[in-house]
């Protein structure tokens, strides 16, 4: 199953996680030079809620986002 969000449709997105050295100018230093880029994944925060949907009890996968917006009516 994928990791989506059933509300709002939020999914995974790819970014890149970045390596410096050097010291800041600020700080006193000539810089902070990047040395590498490697690709990394934001993952969405899943739940697996009951949750009613038309009036019935379903697993959901939600977001917590959603969750703590009220997006959603938690089953008993």
């Amino acid at each position: 199953m994928a990791q989506v969000c059933e509300i709002c449709g939020k999914k995974t997105q790819v970014g890149n996680q970045i390596e410096r050295r050097g010291l800041a100018k600020w700080k006193g230093g000539v810089g902070k030079k990047i040395t590498g880029k490697t690709k990394r994944k934001f993952k969405v925060n899943l739940q697996r809620v009951r949750a009613k949907v038309n009036g019935a009890a379903k697993r959901v996968k939600v977001c917590t986002r959603c969750i703590s917006a009220g997006k959603i009516v938690k089953a008993l």
